[in-house]
């Protein structure tokens, strides 16, 4: 799998995931369930936010990947200089 479609893939994984925690706390704020499925609505709404937890794990690995290559890329660009205390 190439570098691109892996950041996709993540891509598709972190939308997924922030999609999954908003539609948790949505059915845990109204009153789609009501009180005939109280404790099955909390369980849902526990299932989607965590499910979307993992899913949106990623986005630590994606930011990680990103800061790492700006900053190997600005070591690589950035002159050394010398001290006068080098000297």
């Amino acid at each position: 799998m190439t570098e691109q479609k892996t950041i996709q893939v993540l891509k598709v994984f972190i939308i997924l995931g922030i999609c999954l925690i908003l539609a948790g706390h949505y059915l845990l704020t109204s009153d789609i369930f009501g009180e005939q499925n109280s404790i099955r609505g909390i369980m849902i709404s526990a299932i989607c936010i965590a499910v979307g937890v993992l899913f949106s794990l990623p986005t630590k690995i994606y930011l990680t990947i990103i800061l790492m290559k700006l900053e190997t890329e600005h070591q690589t660009h950035a002159p050394t200089s010398k001290h006068a205390t080098d000297e």
